[in-house]
């Protein structure tokens, strides 16, 4: 089952019946009027057939790991990733964005950023039209699947993660290393219910910063994120392609374990 029983409050019934409500106007402008935004997402199908990318999550852990490894490597940022590219002195090949309390308070600084960006169509609205933006539609529903198509609705799962490893396998990648996948918070509540932070200092992600007091955030949902990855990992598999974690520690055990540097010495 996709959600715990224990977990189930009347406060997150109505949450998912106000985001069903407020989604049907969305879902249908997918239909009916984006049309030129799928077709434009048609050119990603199979781009990287064969290579690999790396899909850099947002954990602590990424301290941990030399990235600057990954320069001419393909790579997915997501969220507040951009924290680090001063830093690293380059950006990631591609950014997505689907939390749309992330892409609200943030708009200006996703904006900003040169490179092709995927965002949630539900927000779209905050951004000019751009040839740099793609979006992707999230489908609300308690039964998920790893869709193939990104041009169709496609399963949230509760973590940007997963829509990257859609998108991944949409755009041909035969291998794919997920760093920084801690899967693990030091803030504790009721899955998808909302917060304003309180804390100065923000000790889940890479960054103190990266979601600083007063802004407002959701307690992750784990478990969800937890049923996408096996999802995931069947479908890649299915089609004898591999996801491998290269996290240095954390508790996401669903993906084969490899140490970051053994993709870049020698065989």
């Amino acid at each position: 089952m996709s959600v715990r029983i224990s977990e189930i409050t009347p406060r997150r019934i109505y949450d998912a019946i106000s985001r069903r409500l407020e989604d049907i106007p969305h879902s249908l402008l997918w239909y009916f009027s984006g049309g030129n935004n799928r077709h434009r997402l048609t050119k990603y199908k199979n781009m990287y057939t064969g290579k690999r990318c790396f899909i850099i999550c947002n954990g602590p852990s990424l301290k941990k790991l030399d990235l600057h490894l990954l320069r001419n490597e393909i790579t997915f940022g997501m969220n507040r990733i951009y924290l680090l590219f001063e830093e690293l002195g380059f950006n990631t090949t591609y950014y997505l964005c689907s939390n749309e309390l992330v892409i609200e308070q943030f708009r200006d600084d996703i904006a900003g950023l040169k490179m092709p960006k995927f965002l949630n169509w539900n927000r779209r609205n905050l951004f000019v039209e751009s040839p740099e933006n793609f979006y992707f539609k999230i489908r609300y529903g308690l039964n998920y699947r790893f869709n193939q198509d990104i041009t169709q609705r496609i399963s949230g799962c509760g973590t940007v993660t997963y829509v990257c490893l859609q998108l991944a396998y949409y755009m041909g990648f035969q291998e794919v290393v997920i760093i920084g996948a801690d899967h693990d918070f030091t803030e504790k509540g009721t899955p998808n219910t909302f917060e304003v932070r309180t804390e100065s200092e923000d000790r889940s992600h890479f960054h103190p910063n990266y979601f600083p007091k007063g802004v407002k955030w959701q307690f992750p949902d784990l478990h969800r994120s937890e049923v996408g990855y096996r999802l995931a990992r069947e479908a890649f598999e299915a089609d004898g392609r591999k996801i491998y974690n290269a996290t240095a520690g954390g508790k996401l055990e669903i993906f084969e374990r490899l140490d970051y540097l053994s993709f870049f010495n020698p065989k």
